[in-house]
């Protein structure tokens, strides 16, 4: 009698379980993680700097770290390290945008919107279009698509340590797939206005933190991309 009450209800188990699991997937996809509200649309003329967008949220703790190097490429040290503006070099973070102001990010990260909430991270104004290079190599953890960030890329460094973090994508690069290994200074996408993006100010939102023990591509400990890339003395 208990056999035939285990093989009675074990089916509406596994049953159960799959039901919450697609439940959950749906969530994820419809809403992607949990965002801030999206600003009011700035004037157009505004291109002095980039408009504030909707950033992961993240567990809020921002320090002076140094990421670990492994495979011959060593991650900017937060507070020391300056980045490339062009095909990037060995020991440094490469901006994802060539060209793209350093100085205009500064204040970004603390900047709040959508009441005090902080934005966590950085804004490239670029033409629609422009390419998106890793900033480092690594591999895509995830591409995800959500309301607030549009299509976004979730990148992993080599130690899987560290993850970036790529939003308003107007499309991805041919052929990247989840799991993907890239080189840094390689074309992963390219500037749009997807998800809450202002349709007149196409630019990149990038925010860079350190992941936490379960390695879970939507949370970490936020870093200020300004401080990586520029340095804290502008070094």
């Amino acid at each position: 009698m208990n056999n035939k009450r285990i093989r009675g209800t074990l089916p509406l188990a596994l049953f159960a379980a799959f039901i919450g699991g697609v439940v959950v997937d749906s969530w994820l996809r419809t809403h992607g993680p949990p965002q801030p509200s999206a600003p009011p649309l700035p004037p157009s003329s505004d291109l002095t700097r980039p408009a504030r967008m909707a950033a992961p949220v993240l567990r809020r703790e921002t320090r002076d770290v140094t990421p670990a190097a492994t495979g011959g490429v060593t991650p900017a040290t937060v507070g020391g390290a300056v980045a490339t503006g062009g095909g990037g070099s060995k020991g440094r973070l490469r901006l994802p945008i060539d060209g793209a102001d350093v100085e205009s990010l500064k204040g970004g990260f603390s900047e709040t919107r959508g009441g005090d909430r902080p934005h966590e991270a950085v804004d490239m104004l670029a033409p629609r279009n422009t390419p998106i290079h890793a900033v480092e190599s690594g591999r895509i953890a995830k591409l995800f698509t959500s309301k607030a960030g549009g299509l976004t890329i979730y990148q992993f460094d080599p130690t899987e340590h560290w993850c970036y973090y790529y939003a308003h994508l107007e499309r991805y690069a041919d052929g990247l797939k989840d799991g993907a290994a890239v080189a840094q200074g390689d074309i992963i996408g390219f500037v749009g206005t997807s998800g809450n993006a202002p349709p007149n100010t196409p630019h990149l939102h990038f925010a860079v933190f350190e992941l936490n023990a379960d390695k879970r591509w939507w949370q970490g400990n936020p870093i200020d991309p300004y401080r990586v890339f520029k340095g804290r003395n502008g070094g």
